[in-house]
């Protein structure tokens, strides 16, 4: 079982880093996966997508095979994002551009964790529910969880974290990365089942 976690923040040192390496730790000290693959945005940025991908661009083809194979290799994703002006960042919409007729989401499930240092949140779920799916046929979970004052949680220096919002947090955190398991799990039948086709429907509609 692996897991990958994708930072949708392109800031660096964000507190969407913070929450995504967290998550990462939690990942393995609870026993979920057998490894896990974090991709950070902050440090790892993207070039604009552009229709040069369509036609084997050889620099296209340097930097997202590895990115490819390491997607391919997950059983399941978490994707983190803050909430940036309402909005999810636009690199994170721009990575999904990058994966839909390849299969690399395709048919797996995944968790959506939304950052906020306020009390915001609610939006990018909204946003990435409804427009990051099509193409890439990325299952999110009917769970999501939603990580308002982020500045006072997931702290390294527990002095710094706010012991009641850790605690529902962690806890909601466990519960939720507990759910993905089971999905990551189930999944993994559907995509050997050999009914699904990306070649037949490309458009995903």
């Amino acid at each position: 079982m692996k897991i990958g976690i994708i930072c949708g923040s392109h800031r660096p040192h964000s507190q969407s880093g913070k929450i995504a390496r967290y998550i990462e730790n939690a990942l393995l000290t609870q026993g979920l996966c057998d490894a896990t693959w974090l991709y950070d945005l902050g440090g790892n940025p993207l070039p604009l997508w552009d229709e040069s991908i369509w036609e084997g661009d050889e620099q296209w083809r340097q930097i997202l095979t590895p990115l490819s194979e390491q997607l391919k290799s997950c059983d399941g994703l978490v994707i983190v994002s803050p909430q940036w002006h309402g909005m999810a960042p636009a690199g994170l919409k721009n990575f999904f551009l990058m994966w839909t007729a390849g299969g690399e989401l395709a048919h797996k499930p995944a968790l959506i964790v939304t950052v906020s240092t306020a009390d915001g949140g609610s939006f990018p779920v909204a946003e990435l529910r409804m427009s990051s799916y099509k193409n890439s046929r990325i299952c999110y979970l009917p769970e999501h969880l939603i990580i308002r004052y982020a500045d006072t949680v997931f702290n390294d220096d527990p002095a710094q974290n706010k012991p009641s919002a850790q605690e529902y947090f962690e806890n909601r955190l466990a519960y939720c990365l507990e759910m993905l398991r089971e999905y990551a799990l189930a999944f993994r039948q559907i995509r050997a089942s050999g009914k699904t086709s990306l070649a037949t429907y490309t458009s995903g509609m």
